[in-house]
C-alpha cells in the first residue's frame, strides 16, 4: 500500500509539474480562460471554499459574502496560480521591473530605508500576486531574500524554490533544514531586502493580536528581525487591477518596538488593506482559534471514520467492497434454485 501510494503521489506530482510547464506555452487569452472557468466552478462547492465565505465574514460581514464576492475571491486566487505558472517566462521581459516600479505606491519609503544601509524588512499578507512584490524587489534593489513553506512532495517544494530563484529570489525553507533567521540577520546585515508573509501562524508559536475584531495569533519572525538588527519595517500589500495588472502600497517606517504592540500595529495594516481589497485575500485556511478548533475537530472525526472503518473491514472482509453479507445470499438463491430444480 506505501509503495502504491508513493508511486500515486509521484504521478500526481508529475502532472502537476507538467501542467505547471504546459500553462506556459499556451496563448495568455486561453490559460486565463481556463483557469477562471475553473474557478467559477471551484467557488460553489471546491475544497477550502467554506473556509473562504468564514474569512470573508470577519472582513465584510456574513451578509456581505456574497456568491459573487466568493467567485472573485476564487477568480484573483486562480490568478495568483496562472502568473505563478506563467511568470518564469514573464519575468525576461526587461519591462516587467519598469511596470512594476509605477504600479508601486510608496516605493519612496523603501527606497529611503534601503538608503540607509541597514537593509529592510517587509511583511504582507497572502493578498494578490506576493511573487510580483518580489520581483519588484529584485528589479529595485537587486535581490530579495524570503522563506518559504516546506510543501510535500518534496519535488513539488523543489520546484517552486527552483521557481522562485530563478526570478532572484534567495530562498530558505521555513522547516525541515536549518532555522531560516540566521540567514535572514546576515541578509539584513548585508543591506539587502528581507520579504515575509506575516499573517498565518503555521507554527502557532506567534503573538496574540486582535484582527477584524477577533483575537488570533501571527508569527513574530518580521518584528523580531528588526528588533535584534535595527532593521527598518513596512508594510506591503499586493492587489490585482483589471485583468492584467497589478496593485502594489509600500507603508511608512512601522515603529518597532515590544513584540507585541508592534504586531498589533501591522496587524491593524493588513487588515485596513485586506478590507480595501477583500477578493484578492487568498485565505482558504482557518487563520482564527475556532476555526481551527473546528477543523481540528473535523479531522478527528474523520480519523475516528476510518479507524473504525478499517476494524469493521479486518472483522468482515466483504465490508470493504461495500457489500456485506451479498456473496452468502448469491450462494443461497443459488442452492435454493439448484433445489427447485432437482425437485422438477
Amino acid at each position: 500500500m506505501a509503495l502504491m501510494k508513493g508511486r500515486c503521489m509521484d504521478l500526481s506530482t508529475m502532472g502537476y509539474l507538467a501542467g505547471w510547464r504546459a500553462v506556459r506555452f499556451l496563448p495568455e487569452s486561453w490559460a486565463r480562460w481556463l483557469f477562471e472557468r475553473g474557478a467559477d466552478i471551484a467557488s460553489d462547492h471546491g475544497r477550502g471554499m467554506e473556509q473562504l465565505r468564514r474569512n470573508l465574514a470577519r472582513v465584510v460581514g456574513q451578509e456581505n459574502v456574497t456568491r459573487e464576492l466568493v467567485r472573485e475571491a476564487s477568480r484573483s486566487y486562480a490568478r495568483y496560480w496562472l502568473e505563478a505558472f506563467r511568470l518564469p517566462t514573464q519575468a525576461r521581459d526587461a519591462s516587467l521591473g519598469v511596470r512594476l516600479r509605477r504600479f508601486a505606491r510608496g516605493g519612496e519609503h523603501l527606497e529611503a530605508s534601503v538608503n540607509k544601509g541597514r537593509g529592510a524588512v517587509v511583511v504582507l499578507p497572502h493578498s494578490g500576486n506576493w511573487d510580483m512584490a518580489g520581483v519588484y524587489a529584485v528589479s529595485t534593489f537587486g535581490s530579495v531574500v524570503t522563506v518559504a513553506e516546506r510543501l510535500r512532495p518534496e519535488a513539488l517544494f523543489d520546484a517552486f524554490v527552483e521557481y522562485r530563484e530563478s526570478l532572484g529570489f534567495d530562498i530558505s525553507a521555513l522547516s525541515g533544514g536549518a532555522p531560516p533567521f540566521p540567514h535572514l540577520k546576515e541578509a539584513l546585515g548585508e543591506g539587502k531586502v528581507v520579504c515575509l508573509l506575516g499573517e498565518r501562524d503555521i507554527k502557532r508559536k506567534g503573538v496574540e493580536v486582535e484582527f477584524f475584531g477577533e483575537n488570533t495569533t501571527m508569527p513574530v519572525g518580521a518584528v523580531e528581525l528588526c528588533r535584534q538588527t535595527g532593521a527598518p519595517l513596512h508594510v506591503v500589500h499586493c492587489w490585482f487591477e483589471g485583468k492584467s495588472t497589478w496593485g502594489f502600497s509600500i507603508s511608512e517606517e512601522i515603529e518597532v518596538g515590544e513584540i507585541q504592540p508592534t504586531m498589533q500595529r501591522v496587524a491593524d495594516r493588513f487588515a485596513e488593506n485586506i478590507a480595501a481589497h477583500p477578493e484578492d485575500w487568498h485565505m482558504l485556511q482557518p487563520l482564527w482559534p475556532g476555526d481551527v478548533a473546528l477543523r481540528d475537530e473535523r479531522r478527528a472525526r474523520e480519523q475516528r471514520g476510518a479507524a473504525s472503518r478499517e476494524r469493521q473491514g479486518r472483522r468482515n472482509p466483504l465490508a470493504r467492497l461495500g457489500r456485506p453479507g451479498r456473496l452468502g445470499q448469491v450462494q443461497r438463491e443459488r442452492a435454493r434454485g439448484r433445489a427447485a430444480r432437482g425437485q422438477r
